[in-house]
């Protein structure tokens, strides 16, 4: 064998070699990609995963958040309906208008602060139809006045907190 043909026989393994070596590092690289493709899709399962988690944990802290504030709420509905029971019992000496209208204060100020804490008054008149989900019956009874199913008169105002009903009102109804 000539110089020449040796020398060609080894470039051809050289680059048979070259080839095979190629193939290895290419079979290493897509291995490679395909592990991290593997780990991307994970990372982000994972990611999802977190954010759903987080996000049931921030609904689970604000409904535990509101029913903490409706407990307390609760402690001083009975101090409004005291209040509210004063200014419709007004005494009958002019003298006391200025001790009527500080009680009226004390009662706004203390419903503002309520709102405040995203507590309103369920608002009902005579009139508005019964509605159970917001207000409990404590009689139903006839009246010339009113239709079935109608408010005669509210005994005890309600309140809720957003759409939370934390007292119903107390109310008389006719049949």
């Amino acid at each position: 064998m000539t110089e020449e043909e040796k020398n060609n026989n080894e470039n051809m393994e050289n680059k048979e070699e070259k080839l095979q070596e190629a193939d290895d590092i290419q079979d290493e690289l897509d291995a490679a990609l395909a592990k991290a493709d593997e780990y991307l899709d994970s990372l982000q399962r994972e990611r999802a995963s977190f954010a759903n988690y987080k996000r049931r944990v921030d609904q689970e802290n604000a409904a535990l958040a509101d029913r903490v504030v409706a407990d307390q709420v609760k402690i001083f509905l009975p101090v409004v309906d005291d209040l509210e029971r004063a200014l419709n019992h007004p005494p009958s000496d002019p003298d006391c208008a200025n001790w009527i209208a500080g009680i009226d204060l004390i009662r706004k100020k203390l419903l503002k602060t309520l709102e405040a804490q995203n507590v309103t008054v369920i608002d009902l008149k005579p009139g508005d139809q019964f509605d159970p989900i917001n207000q409990e019956a404590v009689t139903h009874e006839e009246n010339d006045q009113f239709s079935d199913g109608e408010i005669i008169e509210v005994l005890q105002t309600g309140y809720q907190l957003k759409d939370k009903i934390i007292r119903p009102a107390l109310v008389r109804v006719a049949k």
